[in-house]
């Protein structure tokens, strides 16, 4: 017989229902902790829209200040970044009124605004939240200040 064949009674390491019971184990903590942590995130994306539209609001607020009037909802929020076509209101415009373009709402899709807004708002700024559809609950539901009905 060849000398160098040893046969080990003990081999370290995992048999296979150890590694499967690990795997389950994992398997259920990540069942429990997983959808906890992505509503975080997509309320978290909500306090951003929330933030933004903030932002936005103090933007035209400014911009109306100095030419005199909001922008139309044909000129929209692109008159923040701008110079508007018409001479008499050029001369008055100081924009650009954001350090970049207008952004997108965190889902990717872009603030909505038009005139009038709800309740006596002289304009309405909003998402469409995560769906990019009119309505909704939950995270799809519309943020910010929405068109008068």
């Amino acid at each position: 017989m060849n000398s160098h064949l040893r046969i080990r009674p003990f081999s370290p390491g995992f048999t296979l229902l150890e590694m499967l019971v690990v795997l389950t184990i994992i398997g259920l903590i990540a069942g429990l902790v997983g959808p906890r942590l992505f509503k975080k995130v997509d309320q978290g994306r909500v306090t951003t829209a929330t933030t933004q539209i903030k932002l936005l609001r103090g933007a035209v607020e400014n911009l109306r200040l100095d030419i005199g009037r909001y922008p139309t909802p044909q000129e929209g929020l692109s008159l923040l970044s701008k110079t508007p076509s018409d001479p008499a209101l050029a001369t008055r415009w100081r924009g650009p009124y954001l350090d970049e373009a207008v952004p997108l709402d965190p889902w990717s899709h872009p603030y909505q605004y038009a005139a009038p807004g709800q309740d006596g708002q002289p304009f309405a700024l909003y998402s469409l939240g995560a769906d990019g559809q009119p309505g909704g609950d939950g995270d799809a539901a519309d943020v910010g200040v929405l068109p008068a009905r």
